[in-house]
């Protein structure tokens, strides 16, 4: 691992020049990596894998919406695509990239084929970290290790295409062998990252949960639909409302912020535009700042996790999910967002 230097901090790094994929390939060459699930994050770890080279097997559900893409992804059942406990049986790596409802359910199942020697790879420390609620806890005689692609399954895919990558943090649970430490950064390479960073199951978790919860999803909704609404109610139209909320941000701003962080955006942007933003910033931070204390002390205490668990397993949660998604889907914001969307000179 390499040291550098984030803010005046140092922290342990991986990157592909001191551990390129060729050096993954040779670590992971005697391994069968089991991908169970294929879902948010199977499909792009596994075909990125698959294109390093890696010797990759799916495990995932029959007669499902899941396995029909697998298949169609390229996977070949019998021979790359098998059930759960199947795929677990045969693989050395089992990488349980099931949802966090789907790990506590299958959990039984998956553990009876962790044979002594076997490693067990996690993108998300949800299970580990709260497991007294989850019940997952791996034997004594295997591998625990964490590769958490910072991002969505279809970025690290599509970025992975591109010659780029997501990076990812990497922790280690447990180390039976030995050998967790070259594994997790064998795997954390093949998988597509940009750079490792490393961190705990704990804080991995806590920190995702406040991400998603925050300004990651939650916050930014928020903020979304209050200026929009706020504009609305002012006499403004969908589409300058929308323009002024959504689209100027995520189309010109945030790939500024992308390519050379905040202030260089600031510094491509008019004068009253920096002003305001320099004036009002400490405003929202200090209205904000309460709410993102009650949100990390919600995640730390479990009680996130829990809530998560007791709505995930509700036999109508999808049924519930899909209607509080089509609220947000045919809200005026989004569907102006879709009109929107639609006149991009790239979609004519």
């Amino acid at each position: 691992m390499a040291k550098l230097n984030f803010g005046g901090v140092e922290e342990n790094v991986v990157t592909r020049e001191e551990f390129p994929v060729s050096k993954a390939q040779e670590v992971l060459k005697n391994e069968v990596v089991a991908v169970l699930g294929y879902g948010i994050q199977g499909p792009g770890q596994s075909l990125n894998l698959r294109d390093n080279g890696i010797n990759v097997i799916i495990g995932q559900r029959k007669n499902s919406k899941s396995w029909d893409k697998a298949v169609e992804d390229g996977w070949v059942p019998g021979k790359t695509l098998f059930s759960p406990e199947e795929a677990a049986k045969k693989g050395t790596i089992i990488q349980y990239l099931l949802s966090d409802a789907g790990q506590i359910q299958a959990w039984e199942s998956v553990k009876k084929h962790l044979s002594p020697g076997k490693t067990l790879a996690f993108s998300h420390g949800f299970g580990i970290t709260f497991n007294k609620r989850t019940g997952i806890e791996p034997p004594k005689d295997i591998d625990v290790i964490l590769v958490a692609p910072k991002g969505s399954g279809t970025s690290l895919r599509r970025l992975f295409v591109e010659g780029k990558g997501i990076n990812s943090s990497i922790a280690i649970y447990q180390d039976a062998t030995g050998k967790a430490h070259e594994k997790v950064a064998a795997l954390g390479i093949a998988v597509g990252s940009g750079y490792l960073f490393e961190t705990n199951f704990e804080k991995e978790v806590y920190s995702d949960l406040t991400g998603e919860r925050g300004t990651l999803m939650g916050a930014i909704a928020g903020l979304f639909e209050a200026q929009y609404e706020v504009l609305r109610a002012n006499g403004h139209t969908p589409s300058e409302a929308f323009n002024e909320t959504v689209e100027e941000l995520t189309q010109s701003l945030m790939p500024l912020v992308a390519e050379n962080g905040m202030d260089w955006m600031y510094a491509n942007t008019s004068t009253t535009a920096q002003r305001g933003a320099l004036d009002w910033k400490g405003k929202f931070k200090n209205a904000v700042m309460p709410v993102f204390k009650d949100l990390y002390a919600s995640v730390k205490s479990g009680e996130e996790a829990q809530r998560s668990i007791d709505t995930n397993s509700q036999t109508d949660y999808r049924e519930k999910l899909e209607n509080e998604l089509l609220e947000v889907r045919e809200s005026e914001m989004w569907k102006t967002g879709k009109t929107v969307r639609s006149l991009r000179p790239e979609y004519n």
